[in-house]
């Protein structure tokens, strides 16, 4: 009965500890040090959120800079890939469309090569950043159709270049942030 009594109170004590105070804590600290990352950097703009720095969104239109492909459409409640491995017929079939249709809608030639992060999904499908690469291909189709001229682009998306850690990790760009700031830059279209 003895070490039942104690059992009993370790698990008491454990569970308040581990369950209650220790995240407590945990939490407390994060918002005083850390405010703005634990409640999920999330972007605002005119006193409303507009996404999150860590969460990728679907850009899909000519206007924008586009993200890379999610097979949960961004839903950050079902976090995954699609599970299909590289010999997958229904990934390479996937894959070769998503190519094609990247360069047609980029006016590409056949047979340029295209980055891996335009038409591969990631592990989590929320990655919310493309490669400097990726970055630069829109350029021409966005240039086009916004009638800003491709040293603007290339400007904005310089400053909004994310380099890697102490050589950890690759140069990106947070297409969110990006497409955000496209925004305000004017166009040279003429309207009439």
């Amino acid at each position: 009965m003895k070490e039942l009594k104690q059992s009993i109170m370790v698990f008491v004590v454990m569970t308040v500890l581990t369950g209650l105070l220790y995240p407590m804590i945990l939490t407390g600290a994060a918002q005083v040090l850390f405010p703005h990352q634990a409640d999920g950097s999330l972007v605002m703009q005119n006193r409303e959120v507009v996404g999150s720095h860590l969460i990728g969104q679907s850009f899909t239109s000519a206007k924008y800079f586009n993200s890379r492909p999610s097979s949960i459409s961004y839903n950050a409640a079902d976090s995954g890939a699609s599970n299909l491995g590289p010999t997958s017929q229904q990934l390479i079939t996937e894959v070769k469309n998503r190519v094609q249709k990247l360069r047609a809608f980029n006016k590409l030639p056949s047979d340029s090569p295209v980055p891996a992060d335009l038409v591969l999904g990631s592990a989590s499908g929320l990655d919310p950043d493309i490669t400097v690469q990726s970055a630069l291909l829109q350029i021409s189709r966005i240039a086009k159709i916004r009638c800003i001229p491709p040293s603007s682009l290339k400007a904005l998306i310089k400053r909004n270049t994310i380099h890697s850690f102490l050589g950890w990790g690759i140069t990106r760009v947070n297409v969110l942030k990006l497409n955000l700031d496209l925004r305000k830059i004017h166009s040279h279209c003429s309207h009439g």
